[in-house]
């Protein structure tokens, strides 16, 4: 069982989701605007969130972006009305794991509860390290040589993933099932425009790593010696 914040204006639709995830064994605290859902995290420890985007006031890409301001690393998947590509990046960005469009069906919901809570528990004490390149996975931090690599929330969770996966190539559909949690419900490019963001920090920090495109399959983490 775990602990589930949902963040949802719409009484009926918050209602829904609490008996669908309620369902599950889960217990799920409602709240209905940005505010009461920071306040609620500030109170008592989530294992993860559901946010609705289109909330009084403060929107739910700015209550993503608060909890990890606070501190909160739960699972967050922003839900929505929106399904434009620029959305998804932008609220990936604000630090949400994932995104699920309305409408939707609450057993698609509890998958994805159920497969980031798994991928959480599974890496939940790990350092791991290739080269230069250093990552802390219970802090999300990752470092170059000791220095700080300011990374989002998904850059970090792909970095690692071809971390995790070196020398062997990852698909672009391996990468959306793990770091977006669905390769159905993403266009496959927003995987390289990621690739394209991690290279370039990768590079300004100057680390030994670089993330080569392996021609019809994917991408693959490669450490390069010294000269």
């Amino acid at each position: 069982m775990a602990n589930i914040l949902v963040v949802e204006d719409d009484p009926q639709m918050g209602e829904l989701v609490e008996r669908g995830l309620s369902g599950e064994g889960h217990a799920v605290t409602v709240v209905t605007d940005g505010v009461a859902a920071l306040v609620q995290a500030n109170t008592q420890a989530f294992d993860a969130a559901a946010i609705d985007v289109m909330l009084p006031e403060m929107t739910g890409f700015e209550v993503c972006r608060r909890l990890r301001e606070m501190g909160q690393d739960f699972p967050v998947i922003l839900v929505t009305a929106r399904d434009a590509v620029d959305d998804r990046v932008f609220g990936l960005d604000s630090g949400a794991d994932d995104y699920l469009t309305k409408p939707f069906a609450i057993a698609e919901l509890n998958a994805r509860i159920r497969a980031h809570l798994r991928r959480r528990a599974a890496g939940a004490t790990t350092i791991i390290e290739a080269g230069t390149v250093r990552l802390d996975t219970v802090a999300v931090r990752a470092s170059v040589r000791g220095r700080n690599l300011p990374l989002s929330v998904k850059e970090f969770s792909l970095l690692r993933f071809l971390i995790q996966g070196s020398p062997t190539p990852r698909t672009r559909s391996e990468v959306l099932a793990e770091v977006w949690g669905s390769a159905e419900h993403f266009d496959p490019t927003i995987v390289d425009q990621y690739v394209s963001y991690v290279r370039k920090k990768l590079h300004a920090a100057e680390a030994d790593v670089v993330i080569r495109t392996v021609r019809g399959v994917g991408y693959a983490l490669q450490v390069v010696p010294s000269a």
